[in-house]
């Protein structure tokens, strides 16, 4: 069960010159933006990843809004978890041993990075409905494979209901809100 208090949530890759080619854009842009905003009400902390961004150019601007400078970290490996400085950040935080993964492209820097996190010892969460991949074949083999290793896929409400844990609160009417 995914825990509030217990997750990070991060961003892989959704960047400028790559979105376009990825199935599904307008989904995962969409779905990402429903998890930042989650995040935000209930305090979750959040950083993304840009993956040579000289090339394939910054986060969307949908998305990079959500962020401050310091929470994007610049990234040449394809596993973010191989970037010295990301990982520190992320291990810094072994309280939040949940992390809650989503971005492109789910069959390179997604899975990467969600097998290195996994190794690690942390419990990993893969949004497939905030992720995609260019070619939707890749994405699926993807989530099978990461599934076999012990990761956990999951949907955009799947995380947001086991985040707010219950009805009836002020938190559960406002994010509910978000997926209708």
């Amino acid at each position: 069960m995914l825990r509030a208090h217990k997750s990070q949530l991060v961003l892989i890759d959704v960047q400028e010159r790559l979105a376009p080619a990825i199935h599904n854009v307008e989904t995962v842009v969409m779905n990402s933006s429903i998890l930042l905003k989650s995040a935000e009400k209930l305090g979750i902390p959040i950083s993304a990843t840009e993956q040579y961004p000289k090339g394939l150019g910054p986060l969307v601007p949908e998305l990079r809004s959500f962020f401050e400078p310091h929470e994007i970290f610049e990234k040449t490996y394809f596993s973010a978890f191989e970037e010295p400085v990301f990982r520190r950040h992320i291990e810094g935080d072994r309280q939040r041993e949940q992390i809650v993964m989503c971005g492109t492209e789910s069959h390179i820097c997604v899975q990467q990075t969600a097998l290195g996190f996994r190794e690690a010892g942390f419990d990993v969460a893969v949004v497939a409905d905030a992720s995609s991949s260019r070619d939707p074949q890749n994405a699926e083999r993807a989530y099978a494979r990461m599934m076999q290793a012990g990761i956990q896929v999951v949907t955009t409400e799947m995380v947001l209901f086991e985040w707010m844990e219950r009805a009836g609160t002020d938190v559960f009417r406002e994010l509910s809100k978000l997926i209708k």
